[in-house]
């Protein structure tokens, strides 16, 4: 027995079965001739064949580089040997590669690292390549794919969890893809390193009550615990959004945490009956599939905010973060004086990003009603603020000219109330941007980001303010990370990017970005002039009908006139696609 480190690659035909029904002498034909075509291409890539089994192979290679390179390679040399034959009849193959130990003799390879490169084969699509995540720390920075995540799966005989990603030749045909982005922490991390950054789902709390109206409450208490997590720097937190698609808990703890690719699970249940409370929580470690801590937390409903920072701090010192405690009281959030206004603050945000001129109106109404309780509340503040700022944008009220400037003057009320809250400077930033104060809104949001870190909603805003400073790029792999926090991100992360790619004309990009949204009515305007510049006349006027059954009143004058864009050539290509669109 010899030992070696390599690079394992197993390919498996499709269908392969069902061809040989059909054609039997046809299909080991086409067999024979991808198993040449292997063993020819193997040696350019510093690889051999090892073994085949009927309609499979195994290669090792020097390096995963190389694995990967010669994987893409292959798979594009049988695409084209495919041109001109009928689907049916194609000969495709599922490639799954691996990184690892093996054992040599002189007849075959052993190890897990063997095993584990032929089961990730089997998650790939025809014709496509999957890898390890070992694989995916090697060569995610050397080879210009893109990298779609597939989860953290579960082996037959395997202990630890392993990374599957699949390959796209095309970097933005990972980002576009629709499902669930990994977790910012090493691929195939073992137990010790997922020890030293922690990663954590908080789902929603389940709500017992007399009245089920107020379920708001059990939202707001899981929303306000994400949100205290998400502030520190070792913590990687699912974001709010994506958790809160398992709102229906009929999925496992175990099976949620595995989907959304982290360690643990702070899952809870609140009981709520006249004056108190009960708050039943526990954290779990996925990974080892056990109970780390739970508590009861009986107390008098005004006493919530207290509740929050205990739980928090209970919650990091479980997971054993190295936080010092005066951070976490540094952190803390300066909480309202009424509970009533807090509940008026989580109905708010239901409303507001619906982008109906009823519904952004209904938003601020319930902002007014917490600050008529409680007229410092920082929180109710920014939350108006940018009520007013849309309003401003679509032309929604009638003071044009003063509405920008009161959005400007309640941000800024609000920083000064609370310093320690990202959202204040959040908001701060977005009057800055739509008051073309460019640097005062990278300034605002980077003050926000460094409160907040992993806050994906902050980043997606933060990347839509880069993109129109002329700063794309940065703002494509600053959505891609919010992405990665907030699995299951709103569509508003979809129609930033669609315009980090408008702007920098990869139109193509930018139409296939905005067709992935649920609800693609805010992006039909960058459909329009995407088609228009590329002179794609039906379909342009096509999108140019939908925008102004959105909104009648639309007018290209006006909409330039409130675009934020730094400079103004970026301005005048998206005026002169939706001209060329006939708006």
């Amino acid at each position: 027995m010899r030992r070696r480190l390599g690079a394992i690659l197993f390919a498996d035909m499709v269908g392969y079965s069902r061809m040989m029904a059909d054609d039997e002498l046809a299909t080991l034909m086409a067999v024979k001739r991808c198993m040449e075509m292997f063993t020819a291409l193997a040696g350019d890539f510093s690889g051999k064949v090892t073994g085949t089994a009927g309609d499979g192979v195994f290669l090792v290679f020097d390096s995963a580089v190389d694995a990967v390179s010669f994987a893409v390679e292959i798979q594009q040399r049988i695409k084209k040997q495919n041109e001109g034959v009928s689907e049916d009849k194609q000969t495709l193959f599922r490639i799954g590669i691996n990184l690892g130990e093996i054992l040599i003799d002189d007849m075959d390879l052993h190890g897990d690292s063997i095993n584990i490169a032929s089961r990730i084969e089997a998650f790939a699509q025809p014709g496509r390549v999957c890898i390890s995540g070992v694989v995916h720390d090697q060569v995610s920075k050397k080879l210009s794919y893109g990298y779609e995540y597939l989860g953290a799966q579960e082996f037959k005989n395997i202990n630890e969890l392993v990374d599957v990603f699949q390959v796209h030749e095309d970097p933005a045909g990972a980002t576009l893809t629709t499902g669930l982005r990994r977790p910012s922490r090493s691929a195939g991390a073992g137990r010790d390193e997922l020890n030293k950054e922690q990663s954590i789902v908080v789902m929603p709390f389940g709500f017992q009550g007399s009245d089920p109206s107020e379920s708001w409450f059990a939202d707001g208490l899981a929303d306000d615990v994400t949100t205290n997590l998400s502030r520190f720097h070792d913590f990687f937190v699912i974001a709010r959004g994506s958790a809160y698609v398992y709102n229906d808990r009929s999925i496992a703890p175990k099976e949620v945490a595995r989907e959304l690719g982290v360690r643990y699970v702070v899952d809870g249940s609140v009981r709520k009956a006249g004056p108190r409370i009960r708050v039943a929580l526990q954290l779990l470690d996925a990974q080892r599939d056990r109970t780390i801590w739970g508590e009861n937390y009986n107390r008098e409903i005004e006493d919530i905010f207290d509740l929050q920072d205990e739980i928090t701090q209970v919650i990091v010192t479980a997971t054993a973060a190295q936080i010092e405690a005066s951070e976490l009281d540094r952190y803390r959030q300066h909480p309202p004086t009424s509970l009533e206004a807090y509940g008026f603050i989580l109905q708010g945000q239901s409303h507001i990003f619906r982008y109906t001129r009823e519904e952004v109106q209904r938003a601020r109404d319930l902002y007014d009603s917490a600050l008529e309780i409680d007229p410092r509340y920082a929180r109710a503040l920014s939350a108006k603020s940018r009520t007013l700022n849309i309003d401003w944008r679509y032309n929604w009220t009638d003071r044009p000219d003063q509405a920008l400037d009161d959005a400007l003057s309640l941000a800024r009320r609000a920083v000064e109330l609370d310093n320690t809250d990202a959202r204040g400077f959040g908001e701060l930033g977005f009057a800055h941007l739509y008051r073309k104060e460019h640097e005062s809104a990278i300034n605002a949001y980077e003050r926000a980001l460094r409160l907040n870190p992993n806050d994906a909603d902050l980043m997606s805003d933060m990347a839509d303010a880069l993109a129109h400073c002329g700063r794309s790029e940065e703002a494509i792999e600053m959505l891609q990370k919010a992405m990665r926090l907030n699995p299951f991100y709103p569509d508003q992360y979809i129609w930033h990017l669609g315009g980090a790619y408008f702007n920098l004309e990869r139109y193509e990009d930018a139409i296939r970005t905005i067709q992935t949204m649920q609800n693609p009515t805010e992006g039909r305007r960058i459909l329009a002039a995407s088609y228009g510049n590329l002179g794609r006349e039906a379909e342009a006027r096509a999108e140019a009908q939908k925008v102004l059954e959105a909104h009648p009143n639309f007018n290209i004058e006006n909409w330039a006139a409130v675009q934020p864009d730094k400079y103004e050539e970026d301005v005048a290509r998206f005026v002169e696609g939706l001209k060329r669109a006939g708006l």
